[in-house]
């Protein structure tokens, strides 16, 4: 599919993978362009009848490259998928922005969708791993919405999956303090579907047994869940314009600047 990504197709199941662990995944530009390209070449593909996300060595996804945050500490977001050179407001993908859709789009495919989350998924990879129907995870997978961290919010359409799916108090808190948390609180909180001992091979099984299911039963109830949801396109909108608000403004830089540079961030007050 291209350097990012792997895609195999076999007897209606599409094995997609992450292909970049040398990075553990990590999300550069590159990466987010064959997120979007994958997600349209499915969509198109006749017969498809189940999907696999997972990724390749280590993790699932560490989230949005370091590389890019060394740019953003520099020139105040350029070089960010959706940073100062790009309007985050922009509807390029129906309802979504071009980050969004790295993620929403596993959302709009008309079949399943199963992520296998091993090692980590912080930040823009949890937000990935969101977009997928299910999410199978090993014992040791951690997670986080890390995007506190760096001075930013979720935006990459993480926050109306994650009103479906989490106790509001738990949202907060998750999103608040950014912390890191287990497989078994992920379950706990419901954004776990399995803890397995082999997220992949268990996604594949559950993959396959989807796949000689009616595929038009399938198709309608996906199309039924995704209805459940309500209109996205507020929230959509609403991540976008708080994103952009606070990319490259004073206080987003330094939190940039003191994890990078390891040391305590010194905030201007709000």
């Amino acid at each position: 599919m291209s350097e990012r990504i792997a895609v195999t197709l076999s007897e209606g199941v599409a094995d997609v993978r992450l292909a970049r662990p040398d990075k553990m995944n990590a999300l550069d530009i590159a990466m987010f362009e064959a997120l979007v390209d994958t997600t349209a070449r499915l969509a198109r593909e006749k017969g498809l009848r189940a999907v696999v996300l997972s990724g390749e060595g280590r993790a699932f996804c560490a989230g949005l490259d370091v590389g890019r945050f060394a740019a953003m500490k520099e020139t105040g977001g350029a070089g960010l998928p959706g940073g100062a050179e790009r309007d985050l407001t922009a509807r390029t993908h129906g309802d979504a922005n071009f980050p969004q859709q790295a993620v929403w789009g596993w959302r709009q495919l008309p079949v399943p969708v199963i992520a296998a989350v091993h090692g980590v998924a912080f930040g823009g990879g949890f937000q990935l791993a969101l977009g997928a129907d299910m999410r199978f995870l090993s014992l040791d997978a951690r997670m986080s919405i890390m995007e506190v961290k760096w001075g930013l919010v979720p935006d990459m359409a993480g926050t109306p999956i994650l009103a479906r799916l989490v106790r509001d108090d738990i949202l907060r808190d998750l999103t608040y303090t950014g912390r890191v948390f287990s497989a078994e609180e992920a379950l706990d909180y419901g954004l776990a579907t399995r803890i397995v001992d082999d997220p992949y091979a268990a996604a594949m099984d559950a993959a396959r047994e989807i796949a000689n299911k009616s595929p038009d039963a399938i198709r309608a109830a996906k199309r039924l869940f995704n209805a459940l949801g309500g209109d996205p396109r507020p929230a959509l909108i609403a991540e976008s314009i708080e994103q952009q608000k606070l990319i490259g403004s004073p206080n987003q830089r330094e939190a940039v600047s003191a994890n990078i540079d390891k040391r305590p961030p010194r905030f201007a007050d709000a």
